[in-house]
């Protein structure tokens, strides 16, 4: 049976109790080791390998909650599985409802393209696969390890089928859900005739703010999507993993907070809050230069799913997250990922000299990351806004000649977003003008979001959270990132020194309504373009307190 066959085989036998989504429910998974089996029970067991409660409040707030805890007594690789199988278990019908609204049609039929994108991961995850066999003693290996037992549970949870822990996935299936975010530079670099690629779209916006006299440190993060993709859920994973297999640390990222999405093993936005301390989050600057596709390479690489996870669980400094997302670049999902270490913040005290905020960005075949807690010291704020920092990696991707081609929309310091961060942070002066800021779209009337040689003169696009779906369908605009589309904003996440240490944060679902009118699916010229299975029709929900309860 053919990959797309399966994956459509699987999901359809599933949609009745897919689509019959419950409120809330505790489910527990024993493993049983004299037969090598699991068995899925809808209570709380005590002494169970895997436990995972969901709540599904989107009609009430835009989110859902989903808590992930495994059990240490037992083996590393039993835990991942079984973690997988709670969350496919009790997340079926959101993760059936996320699949078809944006990806039923991905590779429906068996193009060129798609054939070689499906041998570009099957020759990945045998490569993956082989370096765990071969190091079994090393943390890195063993924590993606971990992650494929993990996505392996999930697709077995999903249908009910739960049997073993294993390394050998299909391509596709689940594992696409994964890998999102890495398509777009995999279309370029596989050569999609068709894709859909547009030169300066963005994907997210992100400040760390500094308040004044240090009195607190705020991160906060906007997601930016297409609308079809906001069915969200809140997720926090409690893993009882060690570093190594056999061993008996545990590993440093052991609890994550997060926003992600059905079927997701990883934020995506992304926006972690770990109990390490740290902080991660990114804003995608892709890459423009075609000439760097060619070190997109199956073998010796890792998708940006699993380097990404692997640092959240076994870095405990800034540094060491770096180093550690560093390696095997696979140079797909490209982005500037910022790294707050709130150990090293005390509230009203003046920041240490290094180790506080390091700044990454990748691009194919090149890593710059720099400690930037000094620039932060003096600046008071980091913005992030979809354009490369460094030099180097801004004139590499290619950001230097749409410059030229399209002028200052495309700077660093001149770019929509950098003049209003730039105006406007010096007002956030608590959490609620922090919000204000993170949630503000004005675009009619800020001169920050004018667009010379747009028709209407102005775009959606131009604001801190976007929303694109509010420029004029018959307007006309010098490139398609700023015209008429269903993309924006979906959402603001935002933690604090003293929420993180909880792994809590506050956040709004939804595209922002606090100047424009709220977003709503059956006035939308989008409502029978785009599936949105699951999702609210209007969404004009308020900040929620994301604060999680042992």
């Amino acid at each position: 049976m053919l990959w797309w066959q399966l994956i459509t085989c699987v999901l359809a036998s599933h949609i009745l109790p897919c689509l019959a989504v419950l409120p809330s429910v505790f489910v527990s998974v024993q493993y049983d080791q004299q037969t090598d089996t699991f068995e899925i029970f809808e209570e709380r067991l005590s002494g169970a390998v895997a436990w995972a409660n969901y709540t599904d409040d989107v009609e009430d707030t835009g989110w859902s909650h989903l808590t992930v805890t495994t059990n240490p007594d037992y083996d590393d690789t039993v835990q991942a599985y079984a973690a997988g199988v709670v969350e496919g278990y009790v997340s079926a019908g959101p993760i059936y409802m996320h699949w078809m609204n944006i990806m039923s049609s991905y590779c429906l039929q068996m193009s060129d393209y798609c054939n070689r994108l499906q041998e570009f991961i099957k020759t990945n995850m045998e490569w993956v696969a082989d370096q765990i066999k071969d190091n079994p003693d090393d943390p890195y290996f063993h924590q993606a390890e971990l992650i494929l037992e993990q996505m392996a549970g999930l697709e077995d949870g999903y249908t009910n089928r739960s049997s073993q822990p294993r390394l050998k996935l299909e391509p596709f299936n689940f594992l696409l859900l994964q890998i999102s975010g890495d398509l777009e530079d995999l279309e370029v670099a596989l050569d999609k005739k068709d894709r859909k690629h547009m030169t300066g779209s963005g994907s997210c916006s992100g400040l760390i703010k500094l308040l004044p006299g240090n009195k607190d440190l705020y991160v906060s993060h906007d997601t930016w999507n297409v609308f079809n993709a906001m069915i969200r859920i809140m997720k926090k994973y409690d893993f009882g993993f060690h570093t190594v297999k056999d061993g008996q640390e545990l590993i440093p990222g052991r609890e994550m907070s997060f926003s992600s999405y059905p079927g997701a093993l990883y934020s995506g936005d992304d926006f972690y809050v770990i109990n390490n301390g740290l902080v991660t989050l990114e804003t995608t600057i892709g890459n423009s230069n075609p000439i760097l596709f060619k070190y997109i390479q199956p073998e010796g690489k890792m998708f940006e799913m699993i380097r990404n996870m692997v640092a959240n669980r076994l870095a405990s400094t800034a540094s060491e997250w770096a180093d550690i997302f560093t390696k095997y670049n696979m140079g797909t999902y490209n982005n500037q990922w910022m790294v707050v270490d709130y150990k090293q913040f005390t509230p009203g005290k003046p920041l240490p000299d290094k180790g506080l905020l390091y700044i990454l960005e990748q691009i194919p075949g090149m890593i710059i990351a720099k400690d930037m807690t000094a620039h932060l010291a003096k600046t008071q704020y980091w913005p992030s806004y979809n354009i490369p920092y460094f030099e180097e990696i801004f004139n590499t991707s290619g950001c230097r000649e749409n410059v030229e081609k399209y002028g200052d929309w495309f700077t660093y310091d001149k770019s929509p977003r950098a003049n209003i961060f730039r105006r406007d942070q010096v007002k956030v002066k608590d959490m609620e003008s922090m919000i204000r800021l993170m949630r503000y779209n004005n675009f009619k009337s800020d001169p920050f979001s004018r667009c010379e040689k747009c028709d209407p003169p102005y775009s959606g696009e131009n604001a801190i959270a976007a929303r694109s779906d509010l420029n004029p369908i018959n307007g006309t605009y010098p490139f398609a990132a700023v015209s008429h589309r269903c993309h924006g904003a979906t959402d603001m996440k935002v933690t604090s020194y003293t929420m993180h240490k909880t792994m809590s944060m506050i956040a709004v679902a939804g595209p922002t309504s606090d100047q424009q009118p709220p977003f709503q699916w059956s006035i939308s010229d989008y409502k029978d373009k785009l599936f949105h299975l699951g999702q609210p029709d209007i969404f004009d929900f308020g900040p929620v307190h994301v604060n999680w309860k042992k």
